[in-house]
């Protein structure tokens, strides 16, 4: 029988992205970027859309995360059985890099929808024994090794991903590039665009560009320099000898480095940013280029806490597949929607003991904090003047449950790790903290739900868009944010949660006064108010928040604005 019939007549747009994720027990993704990349394709399923993933395996996964007594992380591979989760493919495809070919075998991992349709995931193998020792690791660890190493992924998941979608019978007409570490998709469709050589072609250009444009799609994640791609030219020619002429190359790609955010852009007909502030930051980072805005949004069933879920489907049937009703939040009752919270809550306390021994005390607030430990996500803002956060603990005690890793290579996000353990160490006694390790989707969707305030403190204009917000709206959890990404288009002061300063000011002084401000004389008197004054906050979060910022929508304007062109 075959495995992919069901599926290679209809997923006509191929999606591929360094990570993905798929499931808690599966460690394709590292963060933000894989986590959206699983909720699309979890909300293609469910609108039945005709999507195929394709991604790296990643055997090694991304890490895990070991935090020592002096509070410095710890990395441990993270070796996973795919044969557990994903059933292997008969096809195999070779790629050259370097001297040699590189061959390609695939496994499909498949999502199911809200109804019978599912959508596949393709993950690309490289450990194969025919391959050269060296290369049957190349899709070992995400986002691992040297400048070498990831050109040998983003080759592998590039051009072998296009190359594994053609061996297994699929015919996509769109390839959607999330972030542009996929990116050389399109000069794999270049090349077969090439026109033959003697043809008669006489005026007409050597590649067909248009075609490849109306083809490919792209969607840029970070205003961040670091997060786009590049390439000096001698490591490309290492790598890539002859894959395609220089002269080409350096028009689409950039003449000093290989852009692959270049050629992303140069070769696409579609390009957007993942929240209206974030197109508008990416046009004039990339002047001369059209950005739309298609704002992320969260997968409903994924990212809602059970307890939460049941009074949905108790009042507000249909919400999974049609989240804007939970415009009707509202209508629930008030005690109702309190106590699926503090079951959602408990639950968090739980894992807080569990982990770490330390007991919270349910009638306190919780503030949940968790993301990528790194310096534009400014995690030590809290921080910044520890007396006056023991002084506001002290009128108005709460607890505060940390989470995130650093990047291996990232030492200034290790050290903002070790100064946060530094920080709860001097405030024992003074304020409960708790860094609890190995941040991943079981724990996200624990602390998203089980926090009374969601906290989030970027570097403005650096968060292109930001999700855990959005998962914590989906729990009736109001958010605490800095005025960037999506929260510029959510926040509604006093009704969906409070913004930290203005749109304008990001000094580090300024917004951790407006932090202590903002929470010793607003949030923390209100929660510790009549109750229902604090649920009136969690229920706009819902009905302003969550009915819009969901996948679901998200997907239905790819499809409307950027599959059908």
């Amino acid at each position: 029988m075959n495995l992919l019939s069901p599926f290679t007549s209809t997923s006509s747009i191929a999606y591929l992205s360094m990570e993905i994720a798929l499931e808690d027990a599966i460690p394709t993704y590292a963060g933000g970027l894989g986590i959206l990349a699983g909720d699309t394709l979890r909300a293609a399923a469910d609108l039945e859309l005709p999507l195929v993933g394709v991604t790296l395996i990643s055997r090694a996964g991304y890490f895990k995360q070991l935090i020592d007594e002096e509070g410095n992380q710890q990395e441990v591979p993270e070796y996973w059985q795919p044969e557990k989760y994903a059933t292997r493919l008969p096809a195999r495809v070779a790629v050259t890099i370097g001297t040699r070919d590189v061959w390609l075998q695939a496994w499909l991992y498949v999502l199911q929808g809200g109804t019978s349709f599912a959508v596949p995931v393709i993950l690309l193998d490289t450990e194969l024994e025919d391959n050269h020792p060296d290369d049957r690791t190349i899709t070992h660890h995400l986002y691992g090794g040297d400048a070498a190493y990831r050109l040998k992924q983003e080759i592998v998941l590039g051009i072998g991903g296009v190359r594994m979608l053609r061996a297994l019978g699929f015919r996509p007409y769109t390839y959607h590039m999330n972030e542009g570490h996929s990116a050389l998709l399109a000069l794999e469709l270049l090349k077969q665009s090439e026109r033959e050589p003697g043809a008669n072609h006489i005026g007409e250009p050597r590649f067909d560009i248009s075609a490849v444009r109306r083809q490919c799609l792209f969607t840029t994640h970070t205003p961040v320099e670091a997060g786009h791609d590049q390439f000096p030219y001698p490591l490309v020619s290492e790598l890539m000898d002859d894959f395609i002429d220089n002269s080409t190359l350096r028009a689409y790609a950039g003449n000093e480095r290989m852009n692959l955010t270049c050629l992303a852009l140069n070769l696409s007909g579609y390009v957007n940013g993942v929240a209206k502030r974030h197109a508008e930051i990416s046009t004039h980072m990339f002047p001369g280029y059209s950005v739309h805005a298609i704002t992320n949004g969260v997968h409903p069933t994924t990212w809602t806490s059970e307890p939460i879920a049941a009074v949905f489907d108790a009042h507000i049937p249909n919400w999974r597949h049609e989240p804007e009703l939970l415009v009707r939040a509202d209508q629930i009752p008030d005690d109702t929607l309190w106590q699926a919270h503090l079951q959602a809550k408990t639950a968090l306390i739980q894992t807080v003991k569990d982990v770490s021994g330390v007991t919270f005390d349910p009638q306190l607030p919780i503030i949940g904090f968790a993301r990528r430990m790194t310096a534009y996500k400014r995690p030590d803002l809290l921080f910044v003047d520890m007396e006056r956060l023991a002084r506001i603990a002290a009128a108005h005690p709460f607890q505060l449950v940390i989470a995130g890793k650093a990047h291996p290579r990232d030492e200034t996000g290790k050290q903002l790790i070790h100064a946060l353990h530094k920080d709860i160490e001097a405030l024992r006694g003074k304020l409960n903290i708790v860094f609890l390790p190995d941040y991943r989707m079981a724990l996200g969707l624990k602390m998203v739900a089980g926090s009374d305030l969601w906290l989030n403190t970027p570097l403005r204009p650096l968060e292109a868009s930001g999700t855990s917000g959005m998962k914590a709206a989906l729990n009736a959890v109001p958010n605490l944010s800095v005025l960037d990404g999506w929260w510029i288009e959510g926040h509604i002061e006093g009704v969906t949660g409070w913004a930290i300063g203005d749109s304008e000011a990001s000094a580090n002084g300024n917004d951790a006064y407006a932090l202590y401000e903002k929470l010793e004389k607003t949030i923390l008197p209100l929660f510790n108010g009549p109750r229902d004054k604090w649920i009136y906050v969690m229920k706009n979060a819902v009905a302003k928040n969550a009915y819009y910022f969901n996948s679901l929508r998200m997907m239905r304007r790819y499809a409307t604005e950027a599959y059908i062109r």
